[in-house]
């Protein structure tokens, strides 16, 4: 008789016991939402930000020679790929951890500072997944909203600062609406905070930004050793499918983000396509190039069109809306085959991806009033 015929069999009974309760934390957690997937040839996947290039050559070459090599596992320090940022950065291996993307560096990074009962503050809205980590680790989310410009109000931030704070999250370009904070206000901030408050700079898609839009954050760290900075691979290197990203970090604070890292967490595979991504950068800068190109063009046509759109230096471009606009917006979206990532109470985020996808999304909304 198997387990499952046991317990539902005549007369058996279950153990008068409750199971085992999940902590509160995690009974309450907001969940992470991602944007949807594709689900044909014809669809437009617009909601995740991820590279709609194919991956660069070397690094599909990188992954089948790893592959053959796949029964053995990966080296968990990481050791080629931390060096080879290390010298693409100008930094020591010392200083750099790495992650299954820059998501799970984040997580590495609140667990390694935060208890129950701290606080790590961050804009709101800002990356989906800050407040599911701090909550995740028994901490307090401090969600401090965005400015008029749709920015980071690193004021009102400041001012929520406690002796509980042990992390503060800076997300340039801010992720869903592409607004980056400027070098000289991050470094205004930085005098203004403690300097046993860890501040993560926070720089997905720092590949995507314009020269001085946004902060030169080794200059920040090397001047501020409470900084850390972020980065990831899943976007304009195109290793979204890989998880693999970064944190720069003074020496003790890297060591220990490596120490809460799970073992083995970033593949061989991951790792040899990060090392030789990082080896055609020329390659890559074509690329965003030609994303961001793309995404200056449909902001002019879009501002021509009426919808107030911020100056996005990311690879996406955001519209605030009210739900019965948002919910009108993503059901002509889906009806043109063309997924988009609708946050409930604030707005729209819509990858730029190639002219003709962009085409399609200029076209439905040219045919709403803003």
């Amino acid at each position: 008789m198997t387990s499952d015929q046991l317990l539902t069999a005549p007369g058996s009974a279950l153990p008068d016991t409750a199971l085992p309760a999940l902590r509160a934390a995690v009974a309450g957690l907001p969940s992470y939402v991602p944007g949807r997937r594709s689900a044909g040839a014809d669809i437009a996947a617009l909601a995740s930000n991820e590279s709609h290039y194919e991956p660069l050559p070397a690094a599909a070459a990188a992954v089948a020679e790893a592959a053959g090599r796949m029964n053995r596992y990966p080296d968990s320090a990481a050791v080629e790929l931390r060096e080879r940022i290390a010298r693409h950065l100008g930094v020591t291996a010392a200083e750099v951890a790495v992650g299954p993307g820059s998501v799970g560096v984040l997580q590495q990074i609140i667990t390694g500072l935060c208890d129950a009962g701290t606080e790590v503050i961050f804009a709101w809205r800002s990356f989906e997944a800050y407040p599911v980590l701090v909550e995740l680790a028994g901490a307090r989310p401090v969600r401090i909203p965005l400015d008029d410009a749709e920015g980071h109000d690193l004021d009102a931030m400041a001012a929520a600062v406690t002796e509980r704070t042990r992390v503060i999250l800076l997300c340039t370009p801010n992720n869903p609406t592409g607004v980056p904070i400027s070098h000289d206000r991050i470094e205004a901030f930085l005098r203004s905070v403690r300097s046993d408050i860890l501040v993560v700079i926070d720089e997905a898609y720092v590949e995507y930004a314009e020269a001085g839009s946004g902060p030169d954050s080794l200059a920040l760290y090397r001047r501020y050793p409470n900084v850390c900075i972020l980065r990831t691979f899943s976007k304009a290197y195109g290793l979204a499918g890989l998880r693999v990203g970064y944190a720069v970090a003074a020496p003790v604070i890297a060591e220990g983000l490596r120490r809460t890292a799970l073992p083995f967490a970033v593949s061989a595979l991951a790792q040899q396509a990060a090392i030789v991504s990082l080896d055609a950068g020329e390659e890559m800068a074509a690329r965003v190039a030609a994303v961001t190109g793309e995404r200056a063009r449909m902001a002019t046509q879009l501002e021509a069109l009426g919808w107030r759109v911020p100056a996005s230096q990311g690879n996406f471009l955001w519209i605030r809306t009210d739900d019965e606009l948002r919910a009108r917006l993503v059901d002509a979206f889906d009806h043109a085959g063309i997924l988009v990532r609708a946050y409930q109470g604030d707005g729209v985020r819509i990858t730029v991806a190639d002219p003709a996808s962009n085409n399609r999304v200029l076209r439905v909304l040219a045919a709403h009033t803003a």
